[in-house]
């Protein structure tokens, strides 16, 4: 048989090209085709549009804390890290916190849409001009106190008289000296640091100490609970609330959606932090290695679960609501200090937003 023989004619080409266009014909016809053509050419073009204008229309939000990474702020790092705030429709970004870092400033000038600050700072600051609203107070029982070893004798508030304490500067003054008033108690006050070695080293007699940090250090440099003597100012009628979220009147008034979806947000932030332990030291403990912060993992963690004993759960079931006799507390002692000249309107300084 010869080679030639073996390769179509023009009358066989002719046939079945005929045949194969028909065959397109029908497919292209069908209904199916033109459904699978169509979702084709939406995900090569349509889809990245869409994802790209929802990202777009993102509405940005820039937050100070009061200090760098770790599980005292776990719900915020959480909300972000787990995606909650884009699920609210935000764009999340931490502004960098030092010694020099301004959270007033920061939020007066427009560089920060929400801080995170004391309760008797913001009311200061208020007083003085700045119309500063809490739109939601996280730790709800003050975790600032003085702590002291059983063998310098002081058991009682009034072995306090005439020995030396250690305090941080600032607002952070307010509570123990409100307490050395209570009790008539006259002190040789010394400015603390951010350690706690001159404790630890007998330099005073009484330190100042945050329940979920300091007091957790002084007990992992080998001094046993049951040698020491804490004195919890919130024990004692001073309960100054301590961390809440803050923001300018004007901007909410300008934007109640967006503090609304923050709160919300970063409320949701604490719960999955707090249902999720483990999983919410892991992600704190990846930003402090990012920031280059010195992490351990067993500190981290019990600070988070003392942030869970500060976060009172309200009659309702609800975490984040200002009470009005804490605030009215904190502002009363600000007037006894001379810090402010008269109280202000509760129900202007602290809005409540929506919440599910």
């Amino acid at each position: 048989m010869l080679i030639s023989n073996l390769i179509p004619g023009k009358s066989f080409k002719r046939k079945y090209s005929n045949i194969f266009f028909h065959f397109l014909k029908q497919v292209f016809s069908r209904k199916w085709f033109a459904h699978m053509i169509f979702s084709l050419i939406c995900t090569l073009f349509l889809f990245p549009t869409i994802t790209h204008a929802n990202t777009a229309t993102l509405k940005e939000v820039k937050v100070i804390l009061t200090w760098k990474p770790q599980t005292q702020f776990a719900g915020f790092y959480v909300a972000y890290d787990k995606g909650i705030y884009k699920k609210y429709g935000l764009d999340v970004s931490f502004l960098e916190n030092n010694c020099f870092t301004s959270p007033c400033a920061l939020l007066k000038t427009g560089q920060a849409d929400f801080a995170v600050m004391w309760l008797s700072s913001a009311i200061k600051e208020r007083a003085e001009g700045l119309k500063l609203v809490n739109v939601a107070q996280l730790i709800q029982r003050s975790s600032l106190m003085l702590v002291m070893k059983k063998s310098s004798g002081i058991l009682k508030p009034e072995d306090l008289q005439n020995k030396k304490v250690s305090l941080w500067e600032g607002d952070l003054r307010l509570q123990p000296e409100a307490f050395f008033r209570k009790f008539g108690l006259n002190v040789k006050i010394i400015p603390q640091s951010y350690t706690v070695n001159l404790f630890l080293n007998d330099g005073v007699d009484a330190a100042s100490a945050m329940w979920y940090n300091e007091y957790n250090t002084i007990i992992n440099s080998g001094i046993n609970p049951d040698e020491l003597v804490t004195f919890f100012f919130s024990d004692y009628g001073l309960n100054f609330p301590e961390d809440g979220i803050y923001m300018l009147e004007e901007n909410l008034n300008k934007d109640r959606a967006k503090a609304a979806a923050f709160v919300q947000a970063t409320l949701e932030g604490w719960r999955y932090a707090f249902d999720h332990e483990e999983e919410a030291v892991d992600i704190i403990l990846k930003y402090m290695h990012e920031n280059h912060l010195p992490a351990d993992r067993v500190h981290q963690k019990w600070m988070l679960e003392r942030m869970k004993d500060l976060f009172v759960i309200d009659e309702n079931g609800q975490i984040g609501n200002l009470k009005k006799a804490d605030y009215e507390n904190v502002n009363n002692e600000l007037i006894n200090n001379g810090l402010i000249k008269k109280t202000l309107d509760f129900n202007s300084f602290y809005i409540p937003l929506e919440r599910k």
